[in-house]
Parts: structure tokens; C-alpha cells; sequence
């Protein structure tokens, strides 16, 4: 395991967006295999608006939209935020969190990222195998 501060997500550059599940946890999958899960605080710019939300809010439906689109750009910042962006010009920012885990990506080629507490980044290299990580137990578990 590794732990950084931002890195680039090029592996989900040109996946489409096949499903969304929607709870105290949200779920994003991909077409490549990918798949993007996160319980904290999200806002998502994009169809002429700015929606700010947490997984289990209203608000969240929003994430609906995004279905069918495809990745254009993924990375994360320097404070942890995990940023996607959309070819329709939409923008996914899910922020990290303070005291807790906050988002997780697994890639289809076995690389799994954890938002740690605090923004710190996890980063496990798992090559030909799907990533598991307690977030993921944890997060699915309240879909």
C-alpha cells in the first residue's frame, strides 16, 4: 500500500456510466469495469445547475443524469477530493472527509484508491484481480 496526496485516474478516461445505485452509499459503475463508491459529500456542476448532496439525500437523484455519459477527465486534488468529469461538460466532485473514509475507486485492472480521513490517499496494487477493501464491505453492505 501506498499513500499520496492526489494522482491522476486515467483509467477511467473513456468508460461510459452503465449504473448508478443510489442509498446511504452511492455506487457508479462503469463499462470498462470500474466502479467509483462513496459516502460523503458530493456536489455535481452540470445541466445548468450546481447540487450539492450527501448519498441517502434527495438530492442525490441528480447522479441519474450522468447515466450513459462517458469519462472524459479523473483525478483527484490535493485534499483528497476525487474529481470526474463528463463529456457532456458535467463535473462529479465527491470532497474528502475529516474523520473517516470518505470515497474508494476500484479499476478493472486491480488498482484499488481509498480517501483516507483527512484527504490522505491509499492506493493498493492488486494486478488481474478485483480490489476489495473494508469500504467497499462497509458501503456495500448499506446500498
Amino acid at each position: 500500500m501506498a499513500v499520496m496526496t492526489s494522482l491522476n485516474l486515467a483509467a477511467l478516461i473513456g468508460q461510459r456510466l452503465n449504473n448508478v445505485l443510489l442509498g446511504p452509499a452511492v455506487s457508479l459503475r462503469f463499462t470498462g469495469g470500474g466502479e467509483v463508491m462513496f459516502e460523503g459529500a458530493a456536489h455535481l456542476d452540470g445541466y445548468g445547475r450546481n447540487t450539492g448532496f450527501r448519498p441517502g439525500d434527495d438530492a442525490a437523484d441528480t447522479l441519474v443524469m450522468l447515466l450513459g455519459d462517458v469519462v472524459e477527465d479523473a483525478g483527484t486534488g490535493d485534499g483528497g477530493e476525487l474529481w470526474i468529469s463528463f463529456g457532456s461538460g458535467a463535473r462529479l466532485v465527491v470532497d474528502a472527509d475529516a474523520d473517516a473514509e470518505s470515497w474508494a475507486v476500484a479499476e478493472a485492472g486491480g488498482r484499488l484508491i481509498v480517501c483516507l480521513a483527512r484527504g490522505e490517499l491509499a492506493v493498493w496494487e492488486q494486478a488481474g484481480t478485483r480490489p476489495w477493501s473494508p469500504f467497499w464491505d462497509q458501503a456495500a453492505a448499506r446500498l
